[in-house]
């Protein structure tokens, strides 16, 4: 499933960053990589950016940047 496919306070672990190696540097150095369990925290009202929770850390995420994160739901 992919991230944005999830509702706020629900929970999953990253399986996958498909994205540019410039883009899945960037995130893993905000803690989103492979293995990680994150939880989603808030959405806009048009679903264009997302808040996620990552071992205590808010990041926020474009659309087109969660749609890039494939996760297993816990």
């Amino acid at each position: 499933m992919i991230l944005t496919e999830l509702k706020k306070g629900q929970s999953a672990t990253i399986i996958k960053v498909d994205a540019p190696q410039a883009l899945k540097d960037r995130l893993k150095s905000m803690g989103v990589c492979k293995g990680e369990l994150l939880t989603v925290r808030g959405c806009s009202l048009a679903k264009q950016t997302m808040e996620i929770e990552i071992e205590g850390t808010l990041v926020a995420l474009r659309a087109e940047e969660a749609q890039k994160i494939e996760v297993e739901k816990e």
